[in-house]
């Protein structure tokens, strides 16, 4: 079987790609594991949306009947957002899941993948994965950072998830040559929070702008993403002093119940939004639309100077 025949593309996708029109990709973990039901359904056909009024085409990823799905139809997001059985696929999973014929979502670490295999180079998602505390102890490092090291796709997040250890998280990305942009910051997004009290490698202004970073970066044989850090609108912003005391409890409850691996975030994002009654979700939203924003632009700005 050749690599075409693993890839479905949704006639949207497939018409973009034939006419040469910006691709934006998108994961499907915050759909089925990321965000409770209806408000996951109505997020990612919003988003959808968001990057369609930029200019830009939507490919949604995940893995249904052993194809991977780039770009999927309201039938299959419903599916995705209601059904209890779907795997969580990161890098090492996705062998299986596709050669048994299961349903999965991708994390980023997948979706950077599906995304490359199907030639797009941006990527727009809530927030990375990194370092987890504590993984000087338990090794709790997310795939997603190796994957940032060897795949050529951009991802536009609202920084690290405030749960993991952002320090050690840009310390990672800093060994293995992942540039960090800050879009219009020069400080890397918290996810729920505008700050966390480090610096970005390079602070970036405008779509072009970043779209040129990234240009030359691969121009120059430069194997890997890059991160693009751009903060959640300061109307949704979360203290980042509540954030902290929250995530501390909702790490002792995971520790005490035993909960580890690919099941710790979900875990605490669900905590989070019991304990915050309600504000993460709301501010996890607003910074995923706000990213589809950005990740739009930035898309068509590449497209513009790949065409040049």
């Amino acid at each position: 079987m050749s690599l075409k025949e693993y890839l479905s593309f949704s006639d949207e996708v497939l018409e973009a790609k034939k006419t040469g029109a910006p691709i934006v990709a998108l994961e499907s973990t915050i759909i089925s594991h990321g965000m409770p039901y209806p408000q996951n359904v109505e997020t990612a056909k919003r988003v959808e949306q968001i990057i369609r009024e930029q200019g830009a085409v939507p490919a949604t990823m995940a893995i249904i009947d052993g194809k991977i799905k780039v770009g999927i139809s309201n039938q299959e997001l419903e599916y995705l957002a209601k059904e209890k059985n779907v795997v969580k696929v990161s890098r090492r999973d996705l062998p299986a899941v596709l050669s048994k014929c299961k349903t999965g979502a991708t994390t980023v670490a997948a979706t950077m993948i599906c995304a490359e295999l199907a030639g797009i180079e941006v990527f727009v998602t809530g927030g990375i994965g990194g370092v987890h505390r504590g993984a000087e102890s338990t090794m709790d490092i997310s795939a997603d950072l190796q994957e940032l090291a060897k795949t050529n796709v951009a991802v536009v997040c609202a920084g690290a998830k405030s749960i993991l250890d952002i320090g050690l998280t840009l310390e990672y990305l800093e060994t293995y040559g992942v540039p960090v942009i800050g879009y219009e910051t020069e400080e890397f997004p918290a996810f729920y929070s505008r700050k966390s009290g480090f610096q970005v490698d390079v602070k970036t202004s405008s779509p072009n702008e970043t779209a040129e970073v990234l240009k030359t970066k691969w121009d120059l044989g430069l194997r890997g993403g890059a991160v693009v850090g751009n903060p959640v609108p300061e109307s949704a912003e979360l203290p980042a002093e509540l954030i902290s005391s929250m995530i501390e409890n909702a790490l002792k409850e995971a520790e005490e119940q035993g909960i580890s691996g690919k099941d710790t975030t979900p875990f605490l994002l669900a905590r989070l939004k019991d304990m915050s009654e309600g504000k993460t979700l709301t501010t996890n939203i607003a910074l995923v639309e706000h990213n589809a924003y950005v990740g739009g632009q930035i898309a068509v700005s590449l497209n513009n100077l790949r065409k040049k």
